[in-house]
């Protein structure tokens, strides 16, 4: 079962509870049902290198704003800093690694460069494999999350009030932005995808529609769509 790019951007949604909570949230919704990955190769290369220089360009003395205000929501939700990082977060310092920021493959790249260099949490999904639109939600801590540890498939479960992004077939994302599922990871071979970008940087959200604006115009043919408290 999939989804198509014009459903998954109209059906969408938050629960009104997440915006209850953190009534400066806002998010971009980007996606498309076939996309050249191919075309898209020499890009994603490109891109990866800036988003690594850009990276280690930053003064680690000078923290991001956005990102603070993600760390401050995560401790909301009970998760400190040190247990899990906003993905954004994660990526600058791998990004400042000596390995640099990790190639997966060309849609991820792409997503990931394009995340560190707005400042940004994305998440990629595989459409091809979504069942129902995407929610965001406050979790019961019953949901089914598909993960591996270990090299193992194994399901675990969110915890009771923990954000999370889901289909009508369970978590596709925990921690709001911390962990994607491998039920909907996007594959080499995915074409039909769906980014989220989030945004806590009221009221403008200007990282986050760069961001959105800057996948655009890479993919072409996309279907487009913004969410706040004001808009849902």
């Amino acid at each position: 079962m999939s989804i198509t790019a014009h459903d998954w951007i109209t059906q969408s949604v938050v629960a009104p509870a997440v915006f209850d909570r953190w009534p400066d949230y806002g998010l971009m919704l980007v996606a498309a049902d076939s996309v050249d990955v191919e075309a898209l190769a020499p890009a994603a290369s490109r891109l990866l290198a800036e988003a690594t220089e850009f990276a280690r360009s930053l003064d680690p003395a000078e923290p991001d704003e956005h990102i603070a205000r993600w760390h401050d929501a995560y401790r909301d939700f009970g998760v400190k800093p040190r247990v899990a990082r906003v993905s954004v977060d994660a990526l600058i310092r791998r990004a400042t690694s000596d390995n640099g920021l990790p190639q997966i493959n060309v849609l991820v790249d792409l997503y990931n460069a394009v995340s560190v260099l707005h400042g940004v949490p994305i998440g990629g999904e595989n459409l091809e494999n979504y069942h129902g639109p995407a929610q965001l939600v406050l979790a019961a801590g019953d949901e089914a999350f598909h993960t591996t540890a270990n090299g193992e498939a194994v399901i675990e479960h969110p915890d009771n009030g923990e954000p999370i992004w889901t289909d009508d077939n369970g978590v596709t994302c925990r921690r709001w932005n911390w962990r994607q599922t491998t039920r909907t990871a996007i594959r080499t071979d995915t074409q039909r995808v769906g980014f989220i970008i989030d945004s806590l940087h009221a009221p403008a959200h200007a990282g986050a529609r760069r961001a959105a604006d800057q996948l655009c115009e890479l993919i072409g043919n996309v279907h487009i769509r913004f969410i706040d408290r004001a808009t849902r």
